[in-house]
């Protein structure tokens, strides 16, 4: 058993011997002259309360950072969809909704709403339904629509109703 433990204990450690390391380049700041570089430190440090710190050794070391960045797929339009709608006529109201960017995939997002059946005047019955394209292609997705049946509505009045969008990922 203990032949079994030492056994890995120096396997590992030959393994560990075998990963190649990160190298890192020492600049002198004198010689590259940039004024992003900060000074170094020279000489032992005192502390408030009388410690010496020593200075054993310092350097400069000059890192290269990339970064990628991406910005998310977002709605930037509101949409406000103002109808009077009298006795039981049957609306259909047309809008677009704009995104940031297009999207770099093809039928792999799509809008979500919060609600895409409503009961605008709630009395029960579903009076009003929000449709749109089943995936977003484009930045600005057309052909969505409002429809409203006003055979469903039973209350007179004005109704407002918030339906929130958001971008969804396909899966």
């Amino acid at each position: 058993m203990k032949k079994l433990i030492l056994f890995i204990i120096i396997n590992s450690l030959a393994m560990a011997g075998s990963i190649p390391a990160i190298p890192i380049i020492p600049v002198n700041p004198q010689i590259q002259g940039d004024s992003n570089v900060p000074n170094l430190p020279s000489e032992d440090k005192v502390e408030n309360d009388g410690r010496i710190r020593k200075l054993e050794h310092n350097t400069t070391v000059l890192m290269n950072v990339q970064l990628k960045v991406e910005v998310p797929l977002e709605v930037m339009s509101d949409v406000d969809i103002n109808a009077m709608v009298i006795d039981d006529m049957k609306l259909e109201i047309p809008f677009d909704i704009e995104l940031n960017k297009k999207p770099l995939k093809k039928d792999y997002y799509r809008i979500k709403f919060t609600q895409n059946k409503i009961d605008i005047d709630n009395d029960g019955q579903i009076d009003t339904s929000i449709y749109t394209s089943p995936f977003v292609n484009t930045k600005i997705i057309k052909n969505n629509m409002v429809y409203i049946d006003g055979s469903k509505i039973s209350k007179e009045g004005k109704h407002n109703k918030k339906v929130y969008m958001t971008v969804e990922v396909r899966e």
